[in-house]
């Protein structure tokens, strides 16, 4: 199984929460996983959050970056270039998502495409799920 990841699914490989546990099982199960490079600063931003947030202390979040960064160079990492930009520019018209949403769809469908075979959306963001389920990628997890 190929997957591609948005920050969403890959944050709750690093902060505990709910969904964790999936996420654990799903990169066991994967053959491949990938992800936009712009994936990398969103992630970090979201330890850096959930810092602020006390929603885990800064140690938690500087140890969960600091694993997400060891882990980095495991990940297919896809480049944002125009063709990329141009393609979630009319799927962020199309299904209603936000600019990071759009390029994170675009990324796995040209993913897809470039591979020839077929690529799994991890997200836990209801609305990318309608985009991508819309745009005939399977969804993870499912409802």
């Amino acid at each position: 199984m190929i997957v591609y990841l948005d920050a969403s699914a890959l944050v709750k490989r690093y902060l505990e929460e709910a969904g964790s546990d999936e996420v654990y099982r799903l990169f066991e199960g994967a053959e491949v996983l990938g992800t936009s490079l712009v994936t990398r600063a969103e992630v970090s931003a979201a330890f850096a959050r959930a810092a602020r947030l006390d929603a885990v202390s800064e140690e938690q979040a500087l140890s969960a970056r600091k694993d997400f960064e060891a882990d980095w160079p495991d990940f297919a990492r896809l480049r944002i270039d125009e063709l990329t930009v141009a393609q979630a520019g009319r799927l962020a018209w199309e299904h209603g998502l936000t600019g990071i949403d759009a390029l994170h769809l675009a990324s796995a469908l040209l993913w897809r495409e470039a591979l020839g075979e077929p690529v799994q959306m991890a997200t836990y963001d209801e609305k990318l799920k309608e985009g991508a389920q819309a745009s005939q990628l399977t969804i993870w997890p499912e409802a």
